[in-house]
């Protein structure tokens, strides 16, 4: 059964989305482009300033997910919360 929503699609590509679409076309890039599991991440957008939060498996994730979010289309900056899951190397 194919998902509701693409993961992602160009016509996301739109610099003037409300707060909960940029925050869901953040999320789904994230996962399309940094190929980083979301299923730990939370994300807030408020104008164009986008709040990563939650637990990922790495530090590499982390960091992944920061430069994919900042290069989404209508972001103006970036404040990442994530943090690597205990133990995780990466």
């Amino acid at each position: 059964m194919p998902p509701d929503k693409p993961i992602y699609a160009h016509g996301d590509d739109d610099p003037h989305l409300t707060d909960d679409a940029l925050a869901d076309k953040v999320l789904r890039f994230i996962q399309y482009a940094a190929l980083v599991d979301t299923s730990g991440i939370s994300v807030m957008a408020l104008g164009g300033l986008v709040v990563l939060s939650g637990e990922v498996a790495s530090e590499t994730d982390v960091a992944c997910a920061g430069d994919a979010a900042a290069s989404v289309i209508g972001v103006a900056s970036v404040e990442n919360r994530l943090n690597a899951k205990p133990g995780a190397t990466g």
